[in-house]
Order: structure tokens, then sequence, then C-alpha cells
């Protein structure tokens, strides 16, 4: 039986930058509610907050009003050493950028995360080497990061959000770097991650790679203009 329990929830969530005149409101009463299990795309152009959506739920930044709930937690008003705990604990992310070590290899990448929760060196590399085998690169795990290709690069990635066993998987325009073939092999592979269980919230403005996902919700002005399952 498939668990329908609420992951994340936003309750009538603003965000406004500035002050007085210089007011600029980037999300305006956002509810919405994604289910653990998901594999939901958040759309819209440059401007209408869904980078700002994905700073929240992703404990890069707070809401200025309204509340947010991340496995029925309330943390809306958590401080800066929270966010960072949940951050590290809850949420894997994915950029466009990579945001890999260069010189060193994709083993020593995979492991960062648990160096920074203080895991032991016999767990990281075994974890390391579960995920990398999971993206199917563990043949790899001794090659230098600037020695392998971008798509090769993007499943690295890809693995270091997994080992630390999140909540979310949290995928920024992931395929932002990455030609159109080996775009869609990525989604794919998201796919796939998908039915093993994992939630997956997906940032794009590409039409064609947000249709890899089973919901899409277009955002425009900082409000939600649809949430639509995907056919």
């Amino acid at each position: 039986m498939k668990n329908t329990s609420s992951l994340i929830s936003f309750s009538d969530v603003s965000k406004t930058y500035g002050n007085g005149e210089d007011a600029y409101p980037a999300l305006k009463k956002i509810s919405l509610t994604i289910f653990r299990g998901e594999f939901v795309a958040i759309m819209g152009p440059s401007g209408s907050g869904k980078s700002t959506l994905m700073h929240i739920i992703g404990c890069l930044d707070s809401p200025t009003s309204g509340r947010y709930f991340l496995n029925e937690k309330d943390i809306s008003s958590y401080n800066d050493d929270q966010l960072a705990h949940i951050r590290n604990q809850e949420i894997g992310f994915v950029f466009q950028a990579f945001n890999l070590l260069p010189r060193t290899t994709v083993l020593k990448n995979v492991e960062r995360p648990m160096m920074y929760a203080g895991i032991p060196q016999e767990e990281r590399t075994k974890r390391a080497m579960e995920c990398l085998t999971l993206v199917h690169l563990e043949t790899k795990a001794n090659s230098l990061s600037n020695k392998i290709s971008g798509g090769q690069i993007q499943r690295v990635a890809i693995a270091r959000a997994l080992v630390m066993n999140p909540s979310i998987l949290l995928a920024d325009e992931p395929t932002g770097n990455l030609d159109s073939k080996t775009s869609h092999e990525i989604m794919s592979f998201f796919q796939e991650l998908n039915k093993q269980g994992h939630t997956i919230v997906l940032i794009t403005h590409e039409n064609d790679i947000a249709s890899f996902a089973k919901r899409i919700i277009n955002i425009k002005d900082g409000e939600i203009t649809s949430d639509k399952k995907s056919i």
C-alpha cells in the first residue's frame, strides 16, 4: 500500500524581500502539499518565484509569513543552525552546476556530506560505494571528477545527494548544463529513483524536462497558477 503521508506542507507562505517602497513580494500566500513518494516539477519563467520556493523547501531561506511543515514538523521559525541540520539530514540537493570538487575522486566527492555529519570513514566508504552502484558508476569511484563526462558528473552529484538517505531529492535545473540526449537520460534516471520510493522535487523552466514528473505545479508572479497530475 502506497504511503500518502504529507512530507512538505506550505500554509499561506509569503516571502518579501526589502522594506517599505522597495519591498518585493516574491511569494504570495502559497499553500501546497507534497506527499511522500511524489515526483513533482515546479515550473515558471524567470522571476516567477520558483527559485524562492525552492530555497524555502530546501531550508536555504525562511518565509516572511506563513508556515512550512517538513515531515510534520513546523520549521518556519528555525534558526540558521537548525536549518543547516535539516539540510544535511533531510534534503539531497542536485544543482545545475554540479558543485563537485574537480581534482578529487568521485568517491571522495560522494563522501563529503557524511564528513560534515561526523560519520566514521569506514561507514562513509561503504555508503558512498552503495550510492555509486545505484547510479551505475561504481567503476569510476577512483576517477577524478574532472576526468568523467557531464552526464556521469551529474550522476555523481545524484549519488552525493542520496548518501545521507534524505527525505527529499531537490533538483534545481539539474539538466541545465547537459545536452538534450544526456538530459533525457538523467531525467529517466530520476524516474527510476522515484519508482524506488524517493520523493523528488524538480525546479525547471523547460516543458520537456517537467514532463518526466508525475505532477506539475506552475508558478507565476509569486502565485500558483496550476497544479496538475502529469498524463
